[in-house]
């Protein structure tokens, strides 16, 4: 519990400071072909890791029969879909109100776990996952209405599109707990897969907008990837050892991370908002490591 908590922090660290980077170093890509782009080059970075252990890595894929291929196939596109859908979302409405209600992931992940899988999470660690979550939301929140993204999801498209991402990255996350746990796929077979999978799904999308200035932008795609790589590595470690419930809310702080980098860094309004964000986060991850 301890290490996979651990492997979780440290997840949530790296992602939050590749969205930052995305923010500050990308401009005029399309999201499908930056990822594409970024995937290619984690891949590349990722590959050592699969070389090194080419035995079990073969071994799991020559013995790979439906519900591993079931599995993989549908993180693969809940991944995909959950990407595609928020794009759609941000594109339609205001990022202040979509965003915040694509945060809740672990608001979905946690009751299907239970469900589905028969976890049981004891009281505390569930308020854990719960204040970590409403952590999240309010990293998000622009000030106005704490509660007006979910007021205007019952007519607004765009948070009804932010909403069913949300759900998606949920069956996402419970697919890794499903293909890690229960289906033991070594974790240096799963990070490619996934990782191909996501791009091979958004290719015909970066086709058909194709990015410029991607040879000046190499040493930057470069070390997106490196960071991309690192952050797999680190989330599947977290997914192999803790239940999806307990490691989606705590690798979703990323969001907090960026947030916090961008108020330090940069000067970004709501400063303050962002530092009780951070500081409901710290208190969740807590109640959720006693």
């Amino acid at each position: 519990m301890e290490f996979g908590l651990g492997f979780a922090v440290v997840a949530a660290v790296v992602w939050g400071v590749y969205l930052f980077v995305l923010k500050r170093w990308f401009e005029g890509y399309s999201a499908a072909a930056l990822t594409v782009c970024i995937n290619a080059f984690a891949l590349a970075w990722y590959a050592p890791v699969t070389l090194a252990d080419s035995g079990g890595s073969l071994a799991a894929l020559g013995a790979f029969g439906p519900p591993e291929v079931g599995i993989v196939a549908l993180t693969v596109a809940a991944t995909a879909l959950a990407f595609v859908l928020f794009l759609r979302a941000i594109a339609e409405g205001q990022v202040s109100y979509v965003a915040p209600i694509n945060k809740v992931v672990p608001m979905f992940v946690l009751p299907l776990e239970v469900l589905l899988l028969g976890e049981a999470l004891r009281p505390v660690q569930v308020l854990g996952v719960l204040i970590a979550t409403f952590a999240v939301y309010v990293a998000n929140y622009e000030p106005g209405g704490l509660l007006e993204p979910f007021r205007r999801a019952a007519a607004s498209r765009p948070a009804q599109l932010a909403l069913v991402s949300a759900m998606c990255y949920a069956v996402s996350d419970l697919g890794k707990r499903v293909a890690l746990q229960e289906l033991a796929l070594p974790e240096t077979l799963w990070v490619p897969l996934l990782l191909a999978g996501v791009a091979l799904v958004l290719l015909p999308s970066a086709i058909r907008h194709p990015p410029s200035g991607v040879r000046e932008d190499l040493p930057k795609l470069a070390a997106a990837g490196g960071i991309v790589a690192v952050g797999e590595h680190v989330t599947t470690l977290a997914f192999a050892l803790l239940p999806a419930s307990i490691a989606s809310p705590v690798i979703n702080t990323q969001a907090i991370v960026a947030v916090v980098l961008g108020g330090v860094l940069l000067g970004e309004r709501y400063f303050r908002v962002r530092l009780i964000a951070a500081l409901l986060a710290v208190i969740g991850v807590g109640l959720i490591a006693l």
